[in-house]
């Protein structure tokens, strides 16, 4: 779309929270109202752009500033962005939204650890719980909750079909996208 407007919608929670699955509900149904939404998820982030930065405080703010990077570059020329990240430094995230300003919309992704050690695939909770993996969000590192995101999704409760609704439900009453029917 030629007149496309610029967003980007942050996604911040622990790991297992829902991010990527809520993220890709939304971008499919972007994509299928005529969007060119990009999505920036964490894990390739990491893999392509901070290759080489582990998880210190340091390196997780760095990671996380250059996923800011690239949202703004985007978002500022007109294309929807989609970030799923752990970003669990608020200040990060407030430095995220100052530079963005009314295109940065906050989604608190939240889940609590033991809802998430549950639904944990790769065992990761189990082995952050045994001190096996280091610097592990909400286990051994800490995760700081939004004040005040823009939206906030509880994904103990609510289907990962609901919490999409909501965003779309959002970004349609901001004008952001046209109000259409689900795909």
């Amino acid at each position: 779309m030629a007149d496309e407007k610029g967003f980007t919608l942050w996604f911040t929670g622990l790991s297992g929270a829902g991010k990527t699955t809520i993220s890709e509900i939304v971008e499919r149904e972007l994509r299928a109202r005529g969007s060119r939404v990009e999505v920036l998820d964490g894990d390739v982030v990491r893999e392509n752009l901070s290759k080489g930065l582990g998880f210190s405080k340091e390196d997780r703010d760095t990671n996380i500033r250059r996923i800011a990077f690239v949202a703004d570059l985007l978002s500022r020329n007109g294309v929807p962005v989609i970030t799923a990240a752990i970003s669990p430094y608020r200040e990060i995230r407030d430095e995220a939204r100052e530079t963005m300003g009314d295109r940065f919309i906050e989604v608190f992704v939240k889940a609590s650890v033991e809802v998430c050690a549950e639904r944990d695939v790769k065992g990761l909770y189990e082995k952050a719980f045994k001190g096996e993996i280091k610097e592990f969000t909400g286990v051994s590192d800490p995760y700081e909750p939004p004040l005040n995101p823009e939206l906030t999704l509880d994904t103990e409760h609510d289907s990962a079909e609901e919490d999409a609704a909501k965003i779309l439900s959002l970004l349609e009453e901001r004008q952001l996208i046209p109000a259409g029917q689900p795909a």
